[in-house]
């Protein structure tokens, strides 16, 4: 990431975690004139303890100079979770990771986890790297989301076949929840790996290709490893109740498993089973 578009980028951040907050929240009277959402400047700038030039050069993306410890004030201003903070400091201090893997080395995924998640019979298992190219799935992900055995390994990116699909689209019950924290995971990564440019040219590809992909990632969320409550609406199987638990992997690649635990007040499960049951006799 080239050192202006880290700035736009952190402009943007600052920018959208101002406007979720509201005056009441933060203990400010709510005065009079507020022509736009959320928090002014001004007030951020007093509630952090610093001054209003500062923050709104910071704001607007100048190249000044920032501490750890005046962005800590910031961070807590705009009331930011410990994986927003992470990311403003990636943004802000460039201590993101570099570019990690080789340009156009894949990461694979070790005998040992394929074994684990095979083991996993009845839980749908995704294991995806550090810019969401799944690498490596179980035979009921297949079954649930796609076979991505079927597709292109360099096509098989998660965030692409989110928006590209129509089974993801037609799976999800809220399609836009369900895109939306893969977002915040995506851009988690995002904000440690300031410096690999691939990042910024898959984003302006996404932004062309999909009208729906810019309004989502402007509302700038972020989260390492989300846990949520999914509701799909299966083609074959119906309703069925997933809880997602995102685990990462130790070790030099980088990689993601996300596992979809059937919800065990549901009957999830059972009808995972008898899916699995019948591709097989069919195939």
């Amino acid at each position: 990431m080239n050192p202006q578009v880290r700035l736009q980028a952190l402009s943007a951040f600052l920018k959208a975690q101002r406007a979720k907050l509201s005056p009441e929240s933060v203990g400010l009277p709510t005065g009079t004139r507020r022509r736009t959402p959320g928090l002014r400047r001004e007030e951020v700038a007093q509630l952090a303890g610093v001054s209003t030039t500062w923050y709104t050069w910071l704001e607007q993306g100048r190249d000044i100079k920032v501490s750890a410890s005046v962005l800590d004030c910031v961070a807590a201003a705009l009331k930011l979770t410990a994986d927003e903070r992470k990311y403003l400091f990636s943004l802000a201090l460039e201590t993101g990771k570099g570019t990690g893997l080789p340009k156009q080395e894949m990461a694979r995924i070790s005998p040992s986890l394929q074994k684990i998640i095979q083991e996993l019979r009845f839980c749908p298992v995704i294991i995806s790297d550090r810019k969401c190219h799944i690498v490596g799935w179980n035979e009921a992900a297949s079954h649930i989301f796609l076979d991505f055995e079927r597709i292109p390994s360099e096509e098989r990116n998660l965030i692409r076949l989110l928006f590209a699909r129509p089974e993801f689209r037609r799976l999800a019950v809220n399609w836009e929840q369900f895109v939306s924290d893969y977002l915040a995971m995506f851009r988690a990564y995002y904000g440690q790996y300031v410096e690999d440019s691939w990042y910024d040219q898959f984003l302006d590809e996404m932004k062309r290709q999909h009208s729906e992909f810019s309004r989502l990632w402007e509302q700038s969320k972020v989260s390492t490893a989300p846990e949520v409550l999914l509701e799909f609406r299966h083609a074959k199987a119906g309703k069925m109740m997933f809880e997602l638990t995102s685990l990462q992997v130790q070790g030099d690649t980088d990689l993601r498993c996300s596992i979809y635990t059937p919800e065990l007040h549901s009957n999830t499960e059972a009808k995972l089973k008898k899916l699995m049951r019948q591709n097989s006799d069919m195939g």
